[in-house]
C-alpha cells in the first residue's frame, strides 16, 4: 500500500480509502466491523463517512454508518494511526429529518452537526472534517451547465471559513475540505483562507471514474498547483464498471435494489462499459481493479475511494494497489474515452 501526503499537511494517507455508505443500510455492523479489520490489516488508514450515511438517507437510519465505526474505535487502541474523515450536509430541500430541515453551513448547524459525529464516532476530534456539497446553486450531482441564480447562494464561503476555523482552534478538526464541488468554489475557499486567515482547504472529494472524467477539466489543474488533491469517490461508477450490470441486474445489487441510482445506466455509459470490460479481457485484467487502477494512478488523485457490500469486493478492489496499468493500456483506454468522452457526468 503506498501512502500520499493530505494537500500541503503532514498526514500521509493510505492510496485507498475506504468507503462506507452501505453501512446500514446494506451491510449490518458485524460486517462493517469485517470491513474495517481487513482493510486497515492491509494497509489502509484512511476510512471515509457521512453524517447523511447510509446512503440512500432516510431519517430512521441517518448516523448508523458512523455509529458502526465508532463501535469500531471503542475496541481499538489505534485511532492516534488512522485518518477518519467526515462531511456535513448543506442545506438540502430532501433531509427534512436533518436539524429540523433548516441546515445551513454556518456556526450553529456547523457545531451541532460536528458534536453529533463526534459522539457516534466516540471520537474527540475529526482528522478531515468535509462540506458534502455546495451551499449554494450551482453545478454538482450530475449537472454540467451553470445557471446564476445568486438569490440562492445560501451561506457565503467566508462564513462557513469563520465557523469551522473556530472548530479547528478547538481540536476538534485538524483540516478541512470540500466535496461535489466546481473550480469557482475552490478558487473562492482558496482566496478566502488567504486574505482572512482561515483554514486552507486540502481536499476534494468529487466523483472520478472511467465514465465520468470531467474533474480533469478544471478541477485536476487545481489539485496540482494548490495541493488539494481529489479524493475520487464513485471510482466503479456504482459498481457498473466491474461489468456486472451489462447482460443483467444481480438481485440485491444497489441499481436493483434502488432506483434512485441511474447516473451510470445510459446507452452511451451501457456501451463505454462493454468497451472497457472487453479491454480487460483483452489484457487478462478483472475490470474492476483496472477502472480502480486507473484512478489511482492519476497524479491528481490523493486516494481512491473504494466501498464494498461483501469481502469478495472488497478484496477485488483491495488487490488493485497491486496493479500498474502498462502505456498500451493507458492508451486504449483514452481511445475509448475519446471516441465517448464522460458519458456519464
Amino acid at each position: 500500500m503506498k501512502y500520499q501526503p493530505l494537500g500541503n499537511t503532514d498526514i500521509e494517507v493510505s492510496e485507498l480509502c475506504l468507503g462506507t455508505m452501505t453501512w446500514g443500510e446494506q451491510n449490518a455492523e458485524v460486517e462493517a466491523h469485517e470491513q474495517l479489520d481487513y482493510a486497515v490489516d492491509r494497509g489502509i488508514n484512511f476510512i471515509d463517512t457521512a453524517e447523511m450515511y447510509p446512503v440512500p438517507p432516510k431519517a430512521e437510519t441517518q448516523g448508523l454508518t458512523e455509529q458502526y465505526i465508532g463501535t469500531w474505535l471503542q475496541k481499538r487502541s489505534d485511532r492516534d494511526r488512522l485518518i477518519i474523515a467526515t462531511k456535513m450536509s448543506a442545506a438540502a430541500d430532501w433531509l427534512p429529518y436533518l436539524r429540523d430541515g433548516r441546515n445551513r453551513l454556518d456556526k450553529t448547524n456547523m457545531q451541532t452537526a460536528l458534536d453529533a459525529s463526534l459522539k457516534r464516532l466516540h471520537t474527540d476530534y475529526i482528522d478531515l472534517y468535509q462540506f458534502h456539497w455546495p451551499e449554494r446553486d450551482t453545478n454538482f450531482f450530475g449537472k454540467l451547465g451553470y445557471y446564476h441564480a445568486p438569490e440562492k447562494d445560501g451561506v457565503p464561503i467566508a462564513e462557513t471559513l469563520e465557523a469551522v476555523s473556530e472548530l479547528v482552534k478547538t481540536g476538534k478538526v485538524r483540516h478541512v475540505g470540500i466535496s461535489n464541488e466546481t473550480p469557482w468554489g475552490v478558487h473562492e475557499y482558496l482566496r478566502v483562507a488567504a486574505e482572512q486567515d482561515r483554514p486552507r482547504i486540502v481536499s476534494i472529494q468529487n466523483p472520478y471514474n472511467l465514465l465520468n472524467r470531467t474533474l480533469e477539466i478544471g478541477l485536476s489543474e487545481f489539485a496540482h498547483r494548490e495541493q488539494v488533491g481529489l479524493l475520487a469517490y464513485s471510482p466503479l461508477a456504482f459498481g457498473v464498471l466491474s461489468g456486472k450490470y451489462l447482460d443483467a441486474t444481480p438481485a440485491n445489487a444497489r441499481l436493483s435494489l434502488f432506483t434512485r441510482f441511474t447516473r451510470y445506466t445510459n446507452d452511451q455509459g451501457a456501451a463505454c462499459t462493454r468497451a472497457y470490460v472487453e479491454l480487460a479481457g483483452k489484457h487478462g485484467l478483472d475490470p474492476a481493479q483496472m477502472a480502480l487502477a486507473f484512478v489511482s494512478s492519476r497524479p491528481f488523485v490523493t486516494s481512491n475511494i473504494i466501498g464494498a457490500t461483501n469481502m469478495e469486493q472488497l478484496k477485488t478492489n483491495i488487490e488493485s494497489a497491486n496493479l500498474a496499468l502498462d502505456k498500451e493500456i493507458l492508451r486504449d483506454i483514452e481511445a475509448i474515452h475519446t471516441a465517448q468522452p464522460n458519458p456519464c457526468p
